[in-house]
Parts: structure tokens; C-alpha cells; sequence
């Protein structure tokens, strides 16, 4: 299991859904839409396991997104 906190989770998925805005704006709609997000996980939820999986659907959304998608030259 990662040792990070809550801060270092929360630190890290800010940092992914801004790349997701700048560099896959075509992506946020999918983000929104995530049954899961950061601001419905509530207080009780926000362990650093559950941090994790969503910060890793998000990983697997730009990782998916750039197997499926030729980028423009």
C-alpha cells in the first residue's frame, strides 16, 4: 500500500485533472461525469485507499485515451 496522506492524494488529483483540463480538454466531460470524484467522496471516504483509486481511474482515463487516439502532428 502507498504511504501517501490525504494532503500528498489530494496534491496528486489536482495535479491530474489540471493536466486532464490542459492537455485532454476533450477529456473533462468524462471526469465530471465520474460516479466518483473528490467532491463526492465524503469526510469518512476520504481514506488515502480510496484517494487512490480515484487517482488512478484518472490515470487509466488519460492512458486509455492515448492508446485509442493518434495525437495531431
Amino acid at each position: 500500500m502507498d504511504d501517501k496522506t490525504n494532503i500528498e492524494w489530494t496534491q496528486d488529483i489536482i495535479r491530474i485533472t489540471t493536466e486532464i483540463k490542459t492537455n485532454y480538454p476533450e477529456l473533462s466531460k468524462y471526469v465530471d461525469e465520474m460516479p466518483v470524484s473528490l467532491n463526492s467522496i465524503n469526510a469518512e471516504d476520504k481514506s488515502p485507499n480510496n484517494m487512490k483509486e480515484y487517482y488512478e481511474s484518472l490515470e487509466m482515463l488519460i492512458k486509455k485515451y492515448k492508446e485509442t487516439h493518434i495525437p495531431a502532428v
